[in-house]
């Protein structure tokens, strides 16, 4: 599978790092460290050192019970960084954001692809993201931030999760977005309880033969915390990382993480893993 953006591409042969850049003064883990243009920089920078392939840039905060955002807000947030990593990187960057405005600007500033937590849901962003011609993650939540963990419920979690990404994946083919451009990501954490996340990771290699790339993101999420009973999210690095592993291993071509060195050497020992079973297979064969 190869990602086309405007002036370069990304074979997703290999598994990518994608390096979460939250400029927002309230996302769950990060929330207030990288919300100044320099502080931004200085991160990205770390990130891409450490082995980044993407740099995912978001200005609203989707934790749960997040305090929505305003356009111009967001604009102010995300624009001015965007315009700043574009200068002075050759790394592809990814907009974190679900509102057609910013996408616009976002683009036009010098991001390349489009990370949308609620798969083109909000008026006008279909039709925004298909006049862009840059990739699109469409990503699963059951709910909007403000409600989606007071009592999420399904009957068979993954069928119903693989089921809207899909749906969704064909409204935007048939919109104009080409079939080559999309990425589906499960969404673990949006509007899922424990059990229905590790359910997920569990069956996540069928998601993964559907054709699309599969991205996941579930650097220090709850999910992690509460199965290692580790309450504080900069305890939750080395599970995280682990379970980064287990979904490339299941198919995954992109992991969204928070701490991309340790990530990276997990996914070294994968792949070194995968290159030796290959040298077996010749030689038996």
């Amino acid at each position: 599978m190869i990602l086309n953006f405007k002036t370069q591409s990304l074979d997703l042969a290999t598994p990518r790092i994608m390096g979460i850049l939250n400029v927002t003064p309230d996302s769950f883990s990060d929330g207030g460290e990288h919300n100044t243009v320099a502080t931004a920089i200085d991160h990205a920078a770390k990130m891409i050192a450490e082995g980044a392939d993407i740099i995912d840039i978001g200005g609203e905060s989707t934790r749960p019970f997040a305090t929505p955002l305003s356009t111009t807000q967001e604009l102010e947030r995300v624009i001015p960084v965007v315009e700043a990593l574009h200068a002075r990187f050759a790394t592809p960057l990814s907009l974190d954001t679900s509102t057609p405005e910013v996408m616009r600007a976002g683009i036009a500033a010098g991001a390349d692809m489009i990370n949308d937590a609620r798969a083109l849901q909000r008026p006008g962003a279909l039709a925004m993201a298909a006049s862009l011609h840059v990739p699109v993650c469409l990503m699963h939540s059951q709910g909007e931030p403000q409600q989606m963990q007071v009592s999420p419920h399904y009957i068979h979690c993954p069928a119903e999760v693989t089921h809207f990404l899909l749906a969704r994946a064909a409204q935007c083919e048939q919109a104009g977005i080409a079939r080559d451009q999309l990425i589906l990501d499960p969404g673990f954490g949006f509007g899922k309880r424990v059990q229905h996340n590790y359910e997920l990771l569990a069956s996540l290699e069928h998601l993964c033969t559907l054709g699309y790339p599969v991205l996941i993101g579930l650097s220090r999420k709850s999910m992690i915390g509460k199965v290692i009973d580790a309450p504080q999210v900069h305890d939750r690095i080395a599970a995280s990382a682990a379970a980064a592993m287990l979904c490339v291993e299941r198919g995954a071509r992109i992991v969204r993480v928070h701490d991309v060195a340790v990530t990276k050497q997990m996914l070294q020992v994968l792949q070194a893993v995968q290159n030796a079973k290959k040298a077996l297979e010749v030689a038996c064969s």
